[in-house]
C-alpha cells in the first residue's frame, strides 16, 4: 500500500491508523500537485486533495473517514473500530462524520488564501462551537471518543484538534480536549507518524 500525504494535513489520520494497525506501507508526499515520486497527483486522485490510499491491487481509496475505516476493517485485531452493524460502530461513524463535515470544514477558511475576510473572521467562532461539543463528550472522564479504547476517530480528532496551534485558536479553553491531545500524542504509533512527516524531531 501507498499513502499519499501532506505533512500535518488530514492524511495524518490514516497514517496514524496504518501504524496503529501494524501495516506495511509506503509514503509519498504531495506538494504543489506533484508527488515526491514525480507524478501529477490528480492522476492518482482526481479530487486533488489528500489522503489517497493506493492498495496493492491498484485501487485507490479517498476521503479520510472511509480510508481509516477500511484500514480498521482490514486489520480487526488492532481494535481500531467496533464491528460493523453494532451501535458502537454507528457511534464511530457519527464521530467521524462530525469531525469531517463540521469540525474539519470549520477550519477551512483559515487555511484557504482565497477565503473572504468575513469567512476568516467568522471561522474561529465556528471552530469553537464544534470544540465545545467535543469538550462536552469528554467531560464524563472518558479517555477516548468511544470510551477507553482508541479508535480511528481519535486519530482524526487528534489531527484536526492540532490545527488550533497554527491557527492560534489554542486549546486552553477546552482542558479535556487538551488533555486528550496530549494523551494521544504519547502513543508510539502517533509519535512514529509525526516523526516520519517531519512534524516532530526524529
Amino acid at each position: 500500500m501507498k499513502l499519499y500525504y501532506i505533512p500535518g494535513a488530514c492524511s495524518l489520520s490514516p497514517h496514524i491508523s496504518l501504524r496503529e494497525a501494524g501495516v506495511s506501507f509506503e509514503l509519498d508526499k504531495v506538494d504543489a500537485g506533484k508527488t515526491a515520486s514525480g507524478k501529477d497527483y490528480k492522476t492518482i486522485n482526481a479530487k486533488g486533495y489528500v489522503p489517497a490510499l493506493q492498495l496493492d491491487n491498484g485501487d485507490v481509496l479517498t476521503e479520510g473517514a472511509a480510508v481509516v475505516q477500511f484500514i480498521a476493517d482490514q486489520h480487526p485485531k488492532a481494535g481500531l473500530a467496533p464491528p460493523s452493524g453494532t451501535i458502537a460502530r454507528a457511534r464511530l461513524q457519527e464521530h467521524l462524520n462530525f469531525i469531517s463535515s463540521e469540525l474539519h470544514k470549520a477550519f477551512g477558511p483559515l487555511f484557504n488564501p482565497q477565503a473572504s475576510e468575513e469567512s476568516k473572521k467568522a471561522a474561529p467562532d465556528q471552530v469553537a462551537k464544534r470544540l465545545d461539543y467535543i469538550e462536552s463528550l469528554l467531560a464524563d472522564g472518558r479517555s477516548y471518543l468511544l470510551g477507553e479504547t482508541f479508535s480511528v476517530a481519535d486519530a482524526y480528532l487528534f489531527v484536526v484538534a492540532n490545527w488550533t496551534g497554527p491557527t492560534q485558536i489554542g486549546l486552553d479553553r477546552w482542558p479535556k480536549l487538551k488533555a486528550f491531545v496530549a494523551r494521544v500524542a504519547e502513543r508510539p504509533a502517533v509519535q512514529a507518524a509525526m516523526k516520519a512527516e517531519g512534524l516532530i524531531a526524529a
